[in-house]
């Protein structure tokens, strides 16, 4: 059986709380993906992946299933610094070939244009595995502000459908 996602969506979330883990589950809920077991996977974009918005997607999925995802994530206690997640997709004319995802996250300046560089990554990876510019290449990306005396978190994730 092979497990090749015939659909994806783009997600980000934010979450802030006195506890790490907290701020990481509320940055989840933000994202609408925090019901699902989530497994990390790298970073390829499936040949033919259907890409749909995430309240069809969510429709498709139930509580407690395993789900698998890319995501990029930080998380920071450091008031007043900026962080973000992003992930940047560059994405074939040709159904038959794959795409790339590519994940960062950091802390930034707030104009800082994070989700641009995400995605021109993961153009240059399709460029040089197959010698062609994408289709189609764009980014999800989270920014936020540490809050004093919280942890915050964001995530940026695509969430595969198989």
């Amino acid at each position: 059986m092979k497990l090749i996602p015939k659909k994806v969506f783009f997600t980000s979330g934010v979450g802030s709380h006195e506890d790490e883990l907290v701020s990481f589950e509320l940055a989840l809920r933000d994202a609408g993906i925090e019901k699902f077991n989530l497994v990390y996977v790298s970073s390829i974009f499936p040949p033919g992946c259907e890409i749909v918005e995430r309240e069809e997607g969510l429709k498709q999925l139930s509580p407690g299933q395993i789900v698998f995802c890319v995501m990029a994530k930080m998380s920071s206690n450091e008031a007043g610094r900026t962080i973000y997640a992003s992930i940047g997709v560059a994405i074939p004319k040709d159904e038959n070939l794959n795409g790339y995802l590519t994940e960062y996250y950091g802390y930034c300046d707030e104009r800082e244009d994070v989700g641009r560089y995400a995605e021109e990554k993961a153009e240059y990876m399709l460029k040089t595995a197959f010698g062609i510019d994408p289709a189609k290449k764009f980014n999800v990306t989270r920014k936020a502000k540490v809050e004093d005396g919280k942890f915050t978190t964001v995530v940026a994730t695509a969430v595969f459908i198989l």
